[in-house]
C-alpha cells in the first residue's frame, strides 16, 4: 500500500534476494522511463523503497505520482 507523507507516495517492497529486487528496479525503470516520471528510491540486498512526487510542481504528489504508483503496482 502506498503511503502520502512529507509530500511524497511512498511504498516498501521485498522480494525473495538481490537479483528480484534488481529485475523489479529494472522493470520500473523502463516504466518511469516511458511516462517521463523517475522515482526517488533506494535499494538494499532484497528491499526498494520508492518515494515519488512530481519535482515539476514544487516536489508535491500529483495525479502523475498516482498514475506511476499504480503502474508499478501492476508489475
Amino acid at each position: 500500500m502506498w503511503t502520502e507523507k512529507n509530500n511524497s507516495l511512498t511504498k516498501t517492497f521485498k522480494f525473495k534476494d538481490f537479483q528480484e529486487a534488481f529485475a523489479f528496479m529494472t522493470r520500473v525503470a523502463f516504466l518511469a522511463e516511458a511516462q517521463n516520471h523517475h522515482p526517488n528510491w533506494s535499494n538494499v540486498y532484497n528491499t526498494v523503497v520508492i518515494e515519488l512526487n512530481t519535482h515539476d510542481a514544487g516536489d508535491i504528489v500529483t495525479e502523475k505520482d498516482h498514475k506511476l504508483a499504480k503502474a508499478i503496482d501492476q508489475i
